[in-house]
């Protein structure tokens, strides 16, 4: 047999298994976003950010220095516009954040995305997720960037700023 008709005959075989699959999932389960994901949808899902980045993007430095000004700014923007999903600490614990597939990430723990993901998340979105790409100017964005990456030093009194800015009481939040 030819080299060609074997990865044909490969392929096919590939398509097949996971038709079967798709079929046997929507039987079975559906694709519900209140359903907890198998180890297969699970998988994709946490490799899709990675596909979404272009590798020129990944090696971006933050132009910013993360003065306290500029924090400021990017928690004040995170507030406003970032935290009905992701939550004033960052933790993704909303009703809203927590019931999108796959849920809000905890933000404090985003330690191994370089400040270009980061970036291009905001910017770009994440297809087949809740991320939606907000665009926005640039300096805004960097920002941004400084104060997820001030998250797990997140003060009291940086909560209760937060929470004027956007009425998120903490307390009120799931857990």
């Amino acid at each position: 047999m030819s080299r060609g008709k074997s990865i044909a005959i490969v392929c096919l075989a590939l398509l097949t298994g996971a038709a079967a699959w798709f079929a046997w999932a929507i039987k079975t389960r559906g694709f519900s976003a209140r359903d907890k994901p198998g180890v297969l949808e699970t998988f994709l899902a946490e490799h899709v950010r990675d596909l979404a980045t272009p590798a020129s993007v990944k090696n971006l430095k933050n132009p910013l220095s993360p003065t306290a000004l500029n924090i400021a700014e990017g928690r004040d923007h995170f507030a406003d516009h970032c935290a009905i999903c992701h939550a004033n600490d960052g933790s993704g614990k909303t009703e809203m954040g927590g019931n999108m597939y796959p849920p809000a990430p905890d933000m404090r723990d985003e330690k191994d995305l370089t400040d270009g993901e980061i970036f291009n998340i905001i910017k770009n979105g994440i297809r087949f997720t809740g991320m939606p790409g907000w665009g926005g100017d640039d300096e805004d964005n960097w920002k941004l960037v400084l104060f997820i990456r001030h998250l797990p030093q997140l003060s009291d009194k940086e909560l209760e700023l937060m929470e004027e800015v956007n009425g998120l009481n903490r307390l009120e939040q799931p857990q």
